[in-house]
């Protein structure tokens, strides 16, 4: 019991750097005060006296304004930042690791009696205001960004971002596209069809710079082919670099 209550202190001042003293936390953050309750309520919930569970939550919402369904289930180092505005479902399954930030809804999409809520794995870190709905699965280190609203799974070390909640993929994979010249704006979580005029201005400078690249690559190509520069210069030469064009058309 005491080894729990360290590692919730101790995650407390590993992921918020206002916290500065162990009684700080221990009086002061309400993401704590409604975890430490919410244990007492699970365990009143497995014992069957599931009234006595849903009043204690009751009196942790009143306290923290954080209503934590006491049939949940939460693992360990478990942080709610700020806190105001959490709800966490009846089936909702927390990993190990997992932060929520304040007004973050882990709800159900179903009057279904059984798994309705999502499924968190561990790391999983979800912004302010955010909403994940049903019982999907946000796979290990998934992010979720302020105020999506996701409603399908999350894979693996993905970042889920907008509403609907679309996947942003991870700077591995960017790295891999603009390495193939396959370069586009999407893995930036901004996307075409949003009425906003400064992302539909970086879609056609992107656009146009691919546009570019391509006529260049196909430029000296044809250059090489009819012997006006060498294969290992082309290999080599940075192609923007204009004293090599000015060599090229001298």
């Amino acid at each position: 019991m005491f080894a729990r209550l360290r590692e919730d202190i101790t995650c407390v001042f590993d992921r918020d750097p206002a916290a500065r003293t162990t009684w700080e936390v221990l009086t002061c953050y309400p993401g704590l005060h409604a975890l430490l309750l919410h244990r007492f309520n699970h365990w009143l919930w497995g014992i069957g006296l599931k009234w006595l569970a849903r009043l204690g939550s009751n009196i942790g919402r009143w306290m923290t304004g954080i209503e934590i369904h006491p049939g949940a289930t939460i693992g360990r180092r478990f942080f709610i930042d700020h806190g105001m505005g959490v709800v966490i479902g009846e089936t909702a399954v927390i990993g190990d690791d997992c932060t929520l930030y304040h007004g973050v809804t882990l709800g159900g999409t179903s009057w279904s009696k059984g798994r309705r809520h999502p499924t968190l794995e561990n790391g999983v870190v979800i912004g302010a205001g955010a909403k994940v709905l049903g019982p999907i699965t946000l796979g290990e280190r998934a992010k979720v960004g302020s105020n999506a609203v996701v409603v399908r799974d999350v894979p693996l070390g993905a970042t889920a971002v907008g509403i609907p909640a679309r996947i942003v993929e991870d700077r591995s994979e960017i790295a891999r596209e603009i390495k193939a010249g396959q370069m586009g704006f999407s893995a930036y979580a901004v996307t075409r069809n949003e009425d906003d005029p400064l992302s539909q201005a970086i879609h056609g400078l992107l656009d146009h710079a691919v546009e570019t690249d391509r006529r260049i690559d196909t430029l000296l190509k044809c250059l090489e082919k009819t012997g006006v520069c060498k294969a290992d210069e082309l290999a080599t030469a940075d192609k923007f670099d204009p004293q090599y064009l000015g060599k090229i058309v001298d």
